[in-house]
Formats: C-alpha cells, sequence, structure tokens
C-alpha cells in the first residue's frame, strides 16, 4: 500500500518538476510518511524510476499492443503502434519515467529498461517482415527512432503542436516502411 503511494507521489513529482523535484524529503512530504520510511521501500532515486518502468512499462506495452491487435493490416498495426506510443506522451507515467535520464540510472536498471523496450519493438516486427522488409528488427528499431524522436519533440513543447508532430511522425514511419 505504501509503496504504491511512493510510486504515485513519485510520477507526480517527476510530472511536475522534472528529475530535480524527486527527492526522499518531497516524496516523504506527498506520502505523510517519515523520511526515513522512503529508504526502507527505495535505495536511491535510480531504484524508484526502475520500479516505475517495472510497474508502468507493461501497462503502457499492453495498450500499444492492443491497438495493433485492433489494426487488419500491416500498415494499419504501424500506423497504431506509432499513434499509441506517442499517445501515451501526455500519460503522467510517461512524462514520470521520461523526465529522468538513462544516465542517472545504474546499469542494471538501464538494462531492464532496454529490454522493456525491446520488447515493444518486438511487437511491430511482424507486421515490418509482413510488408517485405529484409530486416523486420532492423526497420523496428529504425521505426521506434522516429517514435522516440516524437516523444521527445512532444515533450520539449515544441513550436509545433503535439497533433502535427503526431500526425509527421505517423507519415514518415508509413512511408519509411513502405519504402
Amino acid at each position: 500500500m505504501q509503496r504504491g503511494a511512493l510510486l504515485d507521489a513519485a510520477r507526480t513529482l517527476l510530472s511536475e518538476g522534472g528529475t530535480e523535484a524527486l527527492t526522499f524529503p518531497a516524496l516523504a512530504e506527498r506520502t505523510g510518511l517519515a523520511r526515513s520510511s522512503v529508504y526502507e521501500y527505495f535505495r536511491s532515486r535510480a531504484a524508484v524510476v526502475e520500479e516505475l518502468c517495472a510497474v508502468d512499462f507493461p501497462v503502457w506495452a499492453a495498450e500499444v499492443e492492443t491497438a495493433m491487435e485492433g489494426a487488419e493490416t500491416p500498415e494499419a498495426k504501424v500506423e497504431a503502434y506509432v499513434r499509441r506510443q506517442l499517445a501515451l506522451v501526455g500519460d503522467r507515467r510517461h512524462r514520470a519515467v521520461v523526465a529522468i535520464s538513462a544516465g542517472e540510472l545504474d546499469a542494471g536498471a538501464r538494462e531492464k529498461i532496454r529490454a522493456a523496450h525491446g520488447g515493444l519493438i518486438a511487437m511491430i516486427v511482424e507486421a515490418l517482415a509482413a510488408l517485405g522488409h529484409a530486416q523486420p528488427r532492423l526497420a523496428a528499431m529504425l521505426l521506434q527512432g522516429v517514435v522516440d524522436a516524437a516523444v521527445r519533440r512532444i515533450e520539449l513543447g515544441a513550436a509545433e503542436d503535439p497533433e502535427e508532430i503526431v500526425e509527421a511522425a505517423v507519415a514518415m514511419a508509413l512511408t519509411g516502411v513502405r519504402g
């Protein structure tokens, strides 16, 4: 129960104030726990983020997978893959994890995040193979690069409207995967 409250407080802190806002005193204040109690659950900020990824990433992946399952053609699956991920950018859970750079995490945490992203990439490989790509895994990684670039652009509050960024990313993805 308290672990969940700490994770929810961490999401809020990261979402509202970025990395600097995620401190153990702030977590304690948000949850009403003593600071020493926070240390009983997490050894570091990186451990908090690692747990957020472990809890939240499967939820995001399931949402992407569900969107793809509703698509009938390989092109529609690619579009669903891109659109659903970009729709998640506004989700507080997503903003929280994006707020901490991978450089602040230990090697184990970074590896877990890479593995989770690998699972996301694996979802689109079959659709890319159906489109005739000789190297569908490579194409999937490059496609994810387009999604990641669009995520960063939206997160930065770029001059373009987020919907313009989404449409540009979908167009680039579909043009590229047909290439």
